[in-house]
């Protein structure tokens, strides 16, 4: 869809209002080229292409070997390949493209097209990037009660629930895979009874669709995730108390009486979910041990109390959740994702033992060595 602005100022050429909605279109330019006509410089494609490499940088300096970019247009996969062709795409990488509502025919043809152009070991094109809410912060999200003293407000779903579900059918029914952002307990259930609903209509598929953020989760829709075969993509850097917890937006919004539905991932992952975690960068830190440590003791980074530690996870769930159950939700089990005899050679030599220090000592902890495709493409502070 195209950007909704205000006028531009005559003589000045300056725009006189802000950008509204999402600008990212998946088969045309139209909304790059409308923010270029604005004068937004971080729309060129240089700029653009700096952010990307330096972005690329800091995750193969954090160790991390697969990165998967969650939403992109078909004009920005220009830029993964010229970053392949100036060796700057070290990590292997899954680009998601934007599947905004009103997404065409046409559109879809030409996101198929772009994954069978785009399949091979290191830059692969192809789940769907879907919007089911938006955030709890300022209220946006889906509710299935409403937000504390907002009256009868609970936020909306951006497609009606029966609409949702045909949409997810016919995705599934053409063979795509979806990541669905879903953070209320309401635009959660949405998602899974669209799943539930595609399976129902089409049969049932390893599609391993994904519901991203699982902020507020309701228990009784704990068990359908592995029910429904769908992955739950968690980013637990954005449950930290300091972020989400007591007397932060998130926590006052939703109320103390469901602090217990806030990112869960013990009661997913022994109800037998498989749990994908990531950073959600730039909203939250790149860095995984940032990540692994919050998982871990749901405290603040430079400690305190936990807020909510019935959902914490050891540290070997959580630094599964960044190798094998990441690998699992993008499918490639069975070559990546654990040092096993006869899969691809991506790891990271850390510089403590993970499994031994104190969870206090894992923030701070560096890739000494990371190895992508059995090259070594970092080492002390040094990228190759």
């Amino acid at each position: 869809m195209l950007p909704k602005f205000a006028a531009v100022d005559p003589e000045s050429g300056e725009p006189t209002g802000f950008v509204k909605d999402f600008v990212t279109k998946g088969l045309s330019r139209d909304g790059h080229r409308a923010l270029r006509e604005l004068g937004v410089p971080w729309a060129s494609p240089d700029r653009q292409y700096g952010r990307l490499v330096k972005s690329l940088d800091d995750t193969i300096g954090f160790g991390i070997t697969t990165v998967v970019e969650p939403q992109n247009s078909l004009d920005d996969l220009e830029l993964y390949e010229r970053a392949r062709a100036e060796g700057r795409l070290r990590s292997r990488t899954v680009a998601a493209l934007f599947h905004p509502r009103g997404t065409t025919e046409e559109e879809l043809d030409a996101f198929a097209a772009a994954a069978r152009r785009y399949a091979g070991d290191r830059l692969r094109v192809g789940p769907l990037k879907l919007y089911i809410d938006d955030v709890v912060d300022p209220r946006t999200a889906a509710l299935l009660e409403p937000y504390t003293g907002c009256g009868a407000h609970r936020g909306e779903t951006f497609y009606p629930a029966e609409e949702f579900a045909e949409l997810l059918a016919r995705l599934d029914a053409r063979g795509f895979r979806c990541f669905v952002h879903a953070t209320g307990d309401r635009g959660i259930r949405t998602v899974l009874d669209a799943v539930e609903h595609a399976r129902a209509v089409n049969g049932p598929r390893d599609a391993r669709h994904q519901v991203v953020h699982v902020e507020c989760l309701d228990p009784a829709d704990v068990p359908r995730f592995a029910g429904l075969g769908v992955v739950a993509c968690v980013q637990p850097r954005h449950c930290a108390p300091e972020i989400a917890g007591p007397g932060q937006d998130w926590a006052e919004n939703v109320g103390e009486g469901r602090w217990h539905k806030a990112w869960p991932m013990r009661s997913p992952h022994e109800a037998g979910a498989v749990l994908a975690f990531s950073s959600d960068w730039n909203v939250a830190e790149m860095d995984p041990m940032i990540g692994i440590y919050t998982a871990v003791t749901r405290r603040p980074l430079g400690g305190g109390e936990p807020w909510q530690p019935a959902e914490t996870v050891d540290v070997a769930t959580a630094a599964y959740g960044y190798t094998m159950g990441s690998a699992y939700a993008n499918f490639p089990q069975h070559e990546r994702g654990s040092l096993t005899v006869g899969k691809a050679a991506d790891f990271v030599v850390l510089s403590r033992d993970i499994l031994a220090v104190a969870p206090e000592r894992i923030p701070g902890m560096v890739a000494e060595t990371v190895v992508v495709a059995s090259g070594v493409v970092h080492r002390a502070g040094r990228t190759y």
